[in-house]
């Protein structure tokens, strides 16, 4: 049983699957090009990068790809660079911009004025609907299941309906997407393709250093945490020692301040804690997750990751 044919814009990728964009240098050009190589869509997240880093990112990006894959770029809305850093990717000619955390109405006409088509994440059929109209090509809707910053309490499978019911753009299915099984549960509830991001931390090429994707082997059911960073909401990590110091109401001494978001609480720096983690130290920062990464127990090569997934979902129809 093939896959059927995702089409978002001018996007119809062999496979109907799309790399979560994972930050803060998680998924650049090594991930996302191998995604868009094995046949899914590739995103860079550009979130908490020096535009310069993002503008280099893209166009390598475009070269492992030879400018056949698809490319995206990925920036949470919270971040106060987040106008200029779209604007640079859009420039870049990148295939399409998606966002979080926010809706933001200003991406939508910048799209128009670039020619980049422009995507939401969502969390309700209320903002669905809000993000067609303003004109975007595609959703993610993003369950609880999700790793990183969270939109809402209520599982993927019961927004996904409600989301498709709704709108007459395509819908991707995202958070606690992790087999071929669960992308055909997705499909025949109307989804036209998903997006996964922790099954591809733990790959090869994921841009993530080993101590960070070894994290991901290591959790076992149940050691994934909601914490509520500064950006003012939850997020979903693997429990370490930072974790447990931000449970509580106390606030942790910043040894920099980035000035990166628009709102924040100065409790702790999230970006610090992201940067922590992604150099190393993966006991002293945030790896953000999903709620099912205790369930991958390998590092593969994207290409296998997706062969399998592939195999898998034929199996649901042949068995």
């Amino acid at each position: 049983m093939k896959f059927p044919q995702l089409e978002i814009a001018h996007m119809k990728p062999r496979v109907p699957i799309m790399q979560g964009g994972m930050g803060v240098r998680v998924s650049l050009s090594g991930l996302a090009s191998s995604v868009a190589n094995a046949g899914g869509i590739g995103i860079i997240s550009g979130t908490g990068i020096p535009i310069e880093e993002l503008r280099s990112h893209i166009r390598k990006a475009r070269e492992l790809t030879k400018g056949i894959g698809y490319i995206g770029v990925n920036v949470l809305f919270a971040m106060s660079d987040f106008a200029e850093t779209i604007k640079a990717a859009m420039e870049e000619k990148v295939d399409f911009i998606i966002s979080g955390a926010g809706i933001s109405r200003d991406m939508y006409s910048w799209g128009r004025q670039y020619n980049v088509p422009v995507i939401s994440i969502v969390s309700s059929a209320k903002l669905a609907k809000m993000s067609q109209r303003l004109g975007a090509s595609a959703v993610v809707v993003e369950g609880f299941e999700a790793g990183g910053h969270l939109g809402t309490q209520r599982p993927l499978f019961d927004i996904l309906p409600e989301v498709v019911e709704t709108v007459d753009i395509p819908v991707i299915a995202a958070g606690g997407i992790i087999t071929g099984q669960d992308i055909a549960k997705a499909l025949r509830m109307g989804a036209s393709g998903v997006q996964m991001g922790t099954r591809f931390v733990a790959s090869v090429e994921c841009d993530a250093p080993s101590a960070f994707k070894q994290k991901y082997i290591d959790c076992k059911d149940g050691d994934t945490v909601l914490v509520t960073t500064t950006v003012g909401l939850q997020g979903r990590a693997i429990r370490n020692s930072f974790t447990d110091r931000i449970s509580g109401g106390g606030k942790l001494k910043i040894d920099h301040c980035y000035n990166c978001l628009k709102n924040c609480s100065y409790r702790f720096c999230t970006l610090d804690s992201l940067v922590k983690s992604i150099d190393g130290d993966v006991e002293n920062g945030l790896v953000f997750a999903g709620s099912r990464v205790h369930e991958i127990n390998e590092i593969l090569p994207v290409q296998t990751i997706i062969d399998n997934i592939t195999k898998e979902y034929g199996e649901t129809y042949n068995c």
